[in-house]
């Protein structure tokens, strides 16, 4: 049994165990600038958090749902969305670090790509291409989902502190692929289901 975890009634007896979303990861050579810009940061600001290791950076593209169980069809679905989306690759480029606001605490202290900034408008555009064919196949089906807009970001670590927006030093790559990940709930975990390369 599949149920997402907003349906009436389940709130409170389910607590969901998956969750779905399209990412794009750092390159190694990105991955490691990231990690060691965040733990001169960590220090830097006093932060308690673990930070991230390689393996679990990413941006997040679109979220599709936490569930008690993972959907056989949100992911079919899913994988044919990505399979209409067509793109060159991208270069894209993080050039702040932040704490999100929201809640008082655990907050999450995360690489900012700005997308007014010219040095981001394709990853804008790309993020735009895979949301609205998202639209149109769960439409297609009946699903309803509601997968909010993403400001494109790496999460650096989990802290109580908040630190306000600054520049850092730019990191960039270019993304050439983008995936669809299985995240097992609190088992830290996540689990790539399938890849999508991005050709010229």
């Amino acid at each position: 049994m599949h149920e997402q975890f907003s349906l009436p009634g389940f709130e409170a007896a389910l607590q969901p165990t998956d969750r779905l979303f399209f990412a794009i990861i750092p390159t190694k050579e990105a991955a490691a600038r990231i990690i060691y810009q965040g733990e001169h940061l960590r220090d830097e600001y006093g932060l308690k958090g673990k930070l991230f290791g390689a393996g679990r950076l990413h941006v997040t593209l679109s979220y599709l749902g936490d569930y008690v169980g993972l959907s056989p069809e949100v992911v079919e679905v899913a994988m044919a969305a990505a399979t209409s989306v067509n793109m060159a690759p991208f270069d894209v480029t993080f050039d702040r670090v932040a704490s999100f606001q929201g809640r008082p605490r655990n907050r999450p202290f995360v690489m900012l790509a700005e997308q007014d900034s010219e040095k981001n408008a394709l990853l804008k555009v790309f993020q735009a291409s895979l949301s609205g064919a998202l639209d149109i196949a769960l439409e297609k089906v009946g699903i309803r989902i509601a997968h909010p807009h993403y400001t494109p970001h790496v999460t650096l670590l989990y802290d109580n502190r908040f630190v306000s927006s600054r520049s850092i030093e730019p990191i960039s790559w270019t993304v050439r692929e983008f995936i669809l990940v299985h995240s097992l709930l609190g088992r830290t975990r996540h689990v790539p289901l399938a890849r999508w390369t991005l050709l010229p």
